[in-house]
């Protein structure tokens, strides 16, 4: 789910809980001037987009799949809340027309294109929206919906190196992402997804599920409120079964993103169990590339495992540095002298104390990635793969931000030139 713009921005959302919460939909609170647009079932957009379905929402933004009556075509629109400052198509608009990488770059296909922009004014204020492809799922959603929650061997190289390949490509326009994690990677839709009828897709995906908006105070509801929440249709499919042919990606969400040599950045609203550390210990110091490098790190794994690396429900930033340091050693001296919790969970030479379990880089590989596999009858890494795995996954892991490797180097390394790349793109 994508963060707000600003600090500001965030503050200006309600915080009360004025209607019955809906399971799968956005905050009803933020229908309210400077927030969402309410859309229903069967609205036209800009006199041409036909809404048919809801495709997702984020903190700043909802989705919505349309048909495009003039071309026929299914197209994603996404509104933006009106008080967003959606630089997202800016940043969008930048890859269309880019000078810094060769024509036929596979991983130009990776971002979105926008295809059209426009304004929607009502009755919470004005809202750009801009219109995409359509997209599946995310990866995120596609691992949620489904118990073994691992991809098969193929499928999970295949689309280790085209993050990998997206992210060099970004970066070489002058980009971080800023926000890379499962949720943000989508599944592009066949290729024959236009042909498709309204009536085969409702059969197939389900009709749009409309639920009642109720205000708690049982007053009628204010114009800006929809009537109806519209939960996300859902568009993927049991993890197991995505085929290599199936598993074309597409980088999403550059809510977050922003130029490097442009506009540094200090803070980072990357989901705290794969934020990198120097955003806690170093935050004085803008965010680079080489963030987005640790982000990738812990993306790769939660594509090929099962769990994630890091993990911690309701985790405060101590919880995250213990696992971090569970993982991969002690901190950099300054960081772990500053480290104030560190004292009641390790000794000074990085040992565990008050604690009978801890999981290290091994314990982690075996009981995420190998035992999930060989429970579920899948097919395991064997060793050669695994080292080859270690020796890209741990230096993006560094705790020092310099010490990361760029893309381009990964791309070179042992695990992406085997057994990485040979898929045609």
């Amino acid at each position: 789910m994508t963060a707000f713009n600003s600090m500001e921005e965030r503050d200006q959302f309600d915080t009360r809980v004025l209607y019955e919460p809906l399971e799968g939909v956005e905050r009803l609170e933020n229908y309210r001037q400077g927030g969402y647009h309410p859309v229903q079932i069967g609205d036209y957009f800009h006199s041409r987009y036909r809404v048919i379905h809801k495709l997702g929402y984020g903190s700043y933004s909802t989705t919505w799949l349309a048909r495009d009556e003039k071309s026929n075509k299914y197209v994603a629109v996404k509104v933006c809340t009106a008080n967003s400052n959606p630089k997202e198509v800016d940043i969008l608009s930048t890859f269309g027309h880019t000078l810094n990488s060769p024509v036929h770059n596979p991983a130009k296909t990776m971002v979105p294109s926008i295809l059209d922009t426009f304004t929607i004014h009502g009755p919470n204020g004005n809202h750009a929206c801009y219109r995409t492809a359509p997209a599946r799922a995310s990866l995120s959603q596609v691992k949620d919906g489904s118990w073994i929650r691992l991809f098969q061997l193929d499928v999970a190289r295949s689309l280790a190196a085209q993050l990998v390949l997206v992210v060099d490509y970004v970066h070489a326009q002058g980009i971080v992402h800023g926000d890379l994690h499962l949720g943000n990677i989508l599944f592009k839709v066949p290729h024959n997804f236009d042909q498709i009828t309204l009536e085969q897709l409702y059969e197939k995906y389900g009709t749009p599920e409309l639920d009642p908006v109720v205000h708690l105070d049982g007053n009628p509801l204010p114009p800006g409120v929809p009537s109806h929440g519209i939960a996300s249709v859902w568009l993927g499919e049991p993890i197991e079964k995505i085929t290599l042919a199936e598993s074309r990606i597409l980088l999403s969400d550059f809510g977050e993103a922003f130029s490097y040599s442009k506009e540094p950045k200090h803070e980072s609203r990357t989901p705290l169990v794969i934020r990198p550390p120097e955003a806690r210990f170093e935050p004085n110091k803008p965010l680079s590339f080489s963030s987005d490098i640790w982000t990738v790190a812990c993306t790769i794994w939660s594509i090929i495992a099962q769990r994630p690396l890091f993990e911690g429900f309701l985790a405060t930033e101590d919880d995250m540095t213990c696992e971090q340091v569970d993982t991969l050693g002690v901190l950099p001296p300054e960081w772990w002298r500053k480290w104030e919790a560190r004292r009641h969970k390790f000794s000074e030479d990085g040992k565990p104390i008050n604690r009978e379990y801890f999981r290290s880089w091994d314990d982690r590989f075996e009981d995420s990635v190998q035992q999930p596999r060989q429970d579920s009858g899948m097919p395991m890494f064997d060793t050669r793969e695994r080292d080859a795995i270690f020796d890209m996954l741990r230096p993006m892991l560094s705790f020092r931000p310099e010490n990361r490797p760029t893309t381009k180097q990964i791309l070179e390394s042992e695990w992406m030139v085997d057994w990485e790349i040979c898929w045609q793109f």
